[in-house]
């Protein structure tokens, strides 16, 4: 996401002003940098939202303005701009000496970098990951030879591939109750565990069995399905009986949670293609599963990825992104809904990743009878597209 820029941006902006500013103020003065984001623009005021609050920036004929480049966050590179530059959702850093109540700031210098800029930069990180990535489930990790085995599923199967990182190749795992590129903190091979889910960025060879990865990044996350029991939308709680273990289940969602709802019609084709795999469909003549009809590289044309993996990662993440927003008022005792979350010793209160109401076709999969008799509960091993991605960068 977009994010993972801003960081970086404003950190560098931040360290390089700090520089610039006390260089050129007395000792006794305490110079302030201020990040965030643009609320309002007035002729002599410029509202923006930071980590503590909403601050004006008080304008005046003095105030220098800077445009940053988001291809190339740089104060050397940064390019004269004017106040009509600078609009609602643009990312400011603000040089001034912040009033005692911290509510205003007399703007010396503002380094601006545009929406416009940011979502361009996005979208060629985001093509990038798409076009260079993998997405998967660790199946093991090989100290000795400096390799991670991978698996990668879609609709119609899966498939392992061998990860090598690269020379200094970019290790980053995910923080607990986030999927957010832009948390992710520093990590190595060693912290790479059996069952994380990763995506790398990197080059595949010619066969498409090994992959030569320059950025890799990891978490430990779960999935659990249930029926909903209660639902408290104050609190933004929900109470599930976990399918897969019969106990009580408290599902908390936060801001940062995201809650959809699976289109009825798309659950029941991509459950119905599921089951088709999972059985082993072998239409008259032919001597492997049948696939349904792609749109290139394996994916169904409109749907995406299933499971965790394919052959292109993102489809089925950006299809979730256009899937109907929830919230906990929305469900209703007896709908089967099902969450992510960081894996956690603490089973009876959970913060809720993802949570996708709808799922009841891919429920009804996991406990379709096999061999004669009928699953009790659900599979640890269900799958629901979309249900256990992670955040592009």
């Amino acid at each position: 996401m977009h994010l993972s820029i801003i960081k970086t941006v404003l950190v560098f902006l931040i360290l390089g002003l700090f520089g610039h500013v006390f260089g050129q103020t007395p000792a006794a003065i305490k110079p302030s940098v201020v990040p965030g984001d643009v609320v309002s623009v007035g002729d002599n005021k410029i509202v923006v939202n930071t980590k503590t609050g909403t601050i004006d920036v008080l304008l005046s004929d003095k105030t220098i303005y800077k445009r940053v480049s988001a291809e190339n966050p740089s104060l050397q590179t940064a390019t004269p701009a004017v106040l009509s530059d600078i609009s609602v959702g643009d990312k400011l850093t603000v040089t001034g000496i912040l009033a005692a109540d911290g509510k205003s700031v007399p703007a010396r210098s503002v380094y601006l970098m545009t929406k416009t800029d940011i979502s361009q930069r996005h979208a060629k990180e985001s093509e990038l990951w798409k076009t260079r990535g993998i997405t998967g489930r660790v199946v093991s990790v090989n100290p000795q030879t400096n390799q991670v085995e991978v698996e990668m599923r879609s609709l119609t199967g899966s498939t392992k591939i061998t990860l090598t990182p690269k020379n200094n190749a970019k290790f980053l795992r995910y923080t607990e109750n986030s999927i957010r590129y832009d948390e992710a903190k520093a990590s190595s091979l060693s912290d790479v565990k059996a069952g994380d889910m990763l995506r790398a960025l990197g080059d595949r060879n010619a066969d498409g069995t090994g992959f030569a990865a320059e950025e890799i990044i990891t978490g430990a996350f779960q999935t659990i399905a249930g029926t909903v029991k209660s639902v408290n939308a104050d609190k933004k709680e929900v109470v599930i009986k976990n399918l897969q273990t019969g106990k009580d289940v408290i599902i908390m969602v936060s801001e940062t949670s995201v809650l959809k709802r699976f289109p009825a019609e798309m659950a029941e084709r991509m459950a119905g293609f599921q089951m088709a795999g999972a059985d082993g469909v072998r239409p008259s003549g032919q001597g492997r599963t049948q696939a349904p009809p792609t749109g290139g590289q394996g994916q169904t044309p409109g749907m995406g990825r299933g499971g965790f993996g394919g052959a292109r990662s993102g489809g089925i993440d950006e299809m979730l992104d256009r899937f109907p927003n929830i919230t906990p008022a929305d469900l209703k005792a007896g709908d089967m809904i099902a969450i992510s979350s960081t894996k956690s010793a603490n089973m009876d209160r959970i913060k809720a990743i993802k949570l996708l109401a709808g799922v009841e076709p891919f429920l009804r999969m996991a406990q379709a009878p096999t061999g004669g008799q009928r699953r009790q509960g659900v599979s640890g091993a269900f799958t629901i597209p979309g249900l256990d991605g992670v955040s592009f960068p």
